[in-house]
């Protein structure tokens, strides 16, 4: 299925909830701002409130006003989004309480229908039914859908074999924002189109690579939902994953959807599996206790609120990953996520192995790396450590480090970078999937992860304890400096 024109009705299911009023309205009206949408798009928020079409249409102002930054929020670009945007209570569970949104929508067949779950994964299987049921659904229509899908293989088959009864797999995207960032997009051509870092990525130029997304936010009253998952399941099944694939995986023949996610799954595929005796060298778990956070005083993970006295979940994890193939034989990926850690930050550090000869000052050997950044967040932009001669006449051969920096905010001639929703929305709207993670990538990625949240399951050993504004516990700094490495705010 291809959607050619941008015209199409965009059903939000759970539109009063958070994601959608704080990331996917807002990116919404970023796309009509940018004369993106069609002039005869429609925004049809679903929820369970009892609103009308006024009543939501302030809400969904309401929270413009408070995600958007002003000087973006023009009047005439608001007044054009809100004419498109529409609400209808539904009942998800129930199939009569769809006849109002099936009167709703428009019923051409040719137009387009997005139908975004912004929802539980428990209820995709019974909207996809419903929506079905009512003759919602016409032959141009697919399904968004969040993650996380599932807790585990077996519960993540079952959410997609529900969807799958009524979608085609061409017709679902499953949405990994961190996929829309300009950064990891960026990571594809820098990666494939410049031969200076095409024909060194690879395990005879690369030491090892890290992989950080660092958070400074706490539990944020999520306790419910976090204590159920941890920051495996929340955090490593997916973003680090996905990040993992892109960077490890071989050029495709093709910048097509598939051949992109034929590549990443063959990473996934050769991923080692993690023993029961591997999780003491090559994994570390924690727990934030208390501690302080740019100055200020914050709780620990117990002492939350809502917070469980018998929860044995993480909120730091650490891995010593490796791919059992010819391109990283030998080559360590470095895997880091956690909560109230130092700053919040998202970035790959691909490590470049020194010069089997060094000729300069031996004091100096510890420079000899070249290091690539390619940071996600909070400024997306890429920068390149080279060593270079110091400058002056008394500084003879005397080396120093020094960065070669593009920052993406700085260096192109736009006001802003749009953010990763923007640009999956008007994917989905185009009918593109590239940006968008294939049923069998889920599979491999939650096998991966399955076995080794097993062995955390039989050995039952409470998370190490880190302070909060700390970059975790020091087991995850010693793993690194068993194999000779540092983590890169360390050196």
């Amino acid at each position: 299925m291809s959607i050619v024109n941008t015209s199409s009705d965009i059903v939000i299911f759970g539109a009063m909830g958070d994601l959608a009023q704080r990331k996917l309205i807002p990116a919404l009206f970023q796309l009509e701002s940018a004369e993106l949408l069609g002039q005869d798009t429609r925004i049809i928020g679903v929820a369970r409130h009892d609103e009308d079409n006024d009543s939501f249409c302030n809400i969904c102002e309401a929270s413009l006003n408070k995600f958007v930054k002003t000087h973006e929020l023009e009047a005439e670009a608001l007044t054009r989004f809100l004419a498109k945007v529409e609400y209808c209570p539904v009942n998800f569970t129930e199939a009569d309480s769809y006849q109002e949104l099936k009167n709703s929508l428009d019923m051409s067949a040719e137009r387009a229908r997005i139908f975004y779950y912004a929802t539980p994964a428990s209820i995709y299987g019974s909207i996809s039914k419903n929506l079905t049921k009512s003759n919602c659904i016409n032959t141009n229509s697919c399904v968004v859908l969040e993650k996380p899908i599932g807790h585990n293989l077996r519960s993540s088959n079952e959410v997609n074999d529900q969807v799958a009864e009524y979608f085609d797999e061409t017709q679902i995207y499953r949405i990994d924002h961190y996929l829309g960032k300009e950064t990891v997009q960026n990571l594809i051509a820098l990666r494939f189109a410049n031969p200076l870092f095409g024909s060194q990525w690879n395990q005879s130029h690369i030491s090892h690579v890290e992989i950080t997304v660092a958070e400074k936010v706490g539990i944020e009253g999520r306790w419910g939902y976090f204590d159920k998952a941890g920051q495996m399941r929340d955090m490593v099944q997916n973003h680090l994953l996905q990040l993992l694939c892109l960077t490890a995986m071989d050029p495709p023949d093709d910048l097509s959807a598939d051949m992109i996610r034929n590549e990443k799954v063959k990473v996934l595929k050769a991923l080692r599996p993690i023993s029961a005796e591997m999780c003491n060298t090559h994994v570390v778990r924690g727990r934030y206790t208390k501690g302080l956070v740019e100055g200020n005083p914050v709780p620990g993970y117990m002492d939350e609120e809502g917070a469980n006295p018998d929860s044995n979940t993480e909120t730091f994890v650490s891995i010593k990953a490796e791919i059992n193939n010819w391109r990283w034989a030998g080559v360590p990926f470095y895997l880091r996520t956690g909560k109230r850690l130092p700053e919040k930050l998202s970035q790959i550090t691909i490590h470049f192995k020194p010069q089997p000869h060094f000729i300069f000052d031996e004091s100096q050997r510890h420079l000899a790396q070249n290091k690539l950044i390619i940071r996600l967040q909070p400024e997306e932009g890429i920068s390149l450590q080279i060593l270079n001669k110091d400058h002056g006449l008394n500084k003879g051969m005397r080396l120093r480090s020094e960065s070669l920096n593009l920052n993406f905010s700085q260096s192109f001639e736009q006001n802003r970078i749009p953010d990763a929703y923007e640009r999956l929305l008007l994917e989905v709207i185009q009918g593109n999937q590239y940006l968008f993670v294939r049923r069998d990538e889920v599979e491999h990625a939650w096998n991966w992860c399955d076995q080794l949240m097993e062995h955390w399951k039989h050995e039952n050993k409470a998370p190490l304890p880190y302070a909060a504004g700390s970059w975790g516990p020091k087991a995850a700094d010693l793993m690194l400096i068993k194999d000779g490495n540092s983590w890169y705010e360390d050196q």
